[in-house]
């Protein structure tokens, strides 16, 4: 891999970068998890993102995108984050169904659902878990039954992010009655404003609600709403797992930024802090510079042409703990100041580290917990057998 940015490189990069100082809005956008008001404003930041075509450099100039490499991808990114432009709303489409429906869609979808995504007309939600079956993706027994040209949804869905005030979701039913575990699933988009879904909000630990229940009483959607053929959905899934666990959803930046407004903590406390802490605050960094450099590997892989196999898994664990490594390093700096919230009078700097704490305690849960994401680890990269 070479580690030197070319000309066309360096010239995207100061091209986003003057665009990101001159549009990302000077004080921060209410939480999309808190409020209606939160949420439209950021859906609002995504139309003004899709005005620059920056929704998705990476997809073709007819969807909304640049028609970019996944190098570029990440120095956007690289630069979306140092200006501290908004949390993106639509991350469940741009940067799961988008890659999804490129590699698995119809043509008719791509032009129906990727243009919308990209604008932020249309906001997705996953709805893949159930009550019952926790981290076993296979385990899903919801159902669709063809009905003539529609499928009718029936079923629960639990954990479903951006589902309280998103617009569209894509889920996981059984469409093989007889079938078990991986076989007989398919992928399926429904509008949420569809009669018989209903929506339950799920509050966080800070409050917020970031997920909600959704209970499907036959609830029917047109047949061409399925993506790939009927029982493709577990293969489907997976690559949309690879891309989740692996490469887009946590970008490198995102890391790199905190790590480096850890270090100005640190330093904010000159030689009164102590040397483990210091030791901590360096581990933080190495970790963050580590996780980029095997992005940018994963990224110059996909580039030749291979594809996000198991080792996704290792990527979902190293940068889930390292968030909450480097968060808790944060708190132990702060002492008791770590105990104010965002709002609290004298919080300062202090509540964005216990927020971004809260937060990152669900990384080991989110996308596959790590107890999953070791054992595929175990089985299909050491080649250990089931346990």
């Amino acid at each position: 891999m070479d580690l030197t940015y070319s000309e066309q490189e360096i010239a995207f990069r100061a091209e986003v970068r003057a665009w990101m100082a001159e549009h990302v809005p000077e004080e921060p956008l209410p939480s999309f998890d808190a409020s209606r008001e939160g949420f439209d404003a950021h859906r609002a930041w995504e139309a003004v993102l899709n005005e620059g075509r920056w929704g998705m450099v990476t997809w073709p100039e007819e969807f909304g995108g640049r028609g970019l490499d996944l190098i570029r991808w990440l120095i956007f990114e690289e630069e979306y984050y140092a200006a501290r432009a908004p949390l993106r709303v639509n991350q469940n489409g741009i940067f799961l169904l988008g890659p999804t429906l490129m590699e698995f869609g119809t043509e008719a979808q791509k032009a129906r659902f990727l243009p919308k995504m990209a604008t932020g007309e249309e906001i997705w939600a996953q709805a893949w878990s159930e009550p019952q079956a926790g981290s076993d993706l296979a385990a899903v027994r919801a159902k669709a039954v063809r009905d003539g040209d529609d499928y009718v949804l029936s079923g629960h869905k639990i954990w479903s992010s951006r589902a309280v005030y998103a617009d569209w979701a894509f889920g996981l039913f059984r469409t093989d009655p007889e079938s078990e575990r991986h076989r007989g699933l398919s992928l399926i988009l429904f509008d949420l404003n569809s009669p018989g879904v209903v929506r339950q909000p799920i509050h966080q630990i800070n409050g917020e609600h970031g997920f909600a229940e959704l209970i499907l009483e036959d609830v029917r959607v047109p047949a061409e709403n399925i993506v790939g053929a009927e029982g493709q959905g577990w293969k489907i899934c997976m690559a949309t797992a690879g891309f989740e666990r692996g490469l887009m959803l946590r970008s490198p930046a995102r890391y790199q930024v905190a790590a480096g407004a850890l270090a100005r903590l640190a330093h904010s406390r000159g030689d009164a802090l102590d040397p483990v802490l210091r030791a901590r605050v360096a581990d933080a960094a190495m970790n963050a510079e580590a996780y980029a450099l095997s992005i940018y590997a994963t990224a110059s892989r996909l580039e030749a042409g291979g594809k996000i196999g198991a080792e996704a898994s290792t990527n979902k664990i190293f940068w889930s703990e390292m968030d909450i490594a480097l968060h808790e390093t944060a708190l132990d700096i702060l002492g008791d100041r770590a105990e104010l919230l965002p709002d609290a009078p004298g919080a300062q700097d202090a509540g964005t580290w216990l927020d971004g704490y809260l937060f990152a305690l669900a990384g080991p849960i989110y996308a596959g917990t790590n107890e999953i994401q070791r054992n595929i680890i175990a089985e299909r990269m050491l080649g250990l057998p089931r346990g």
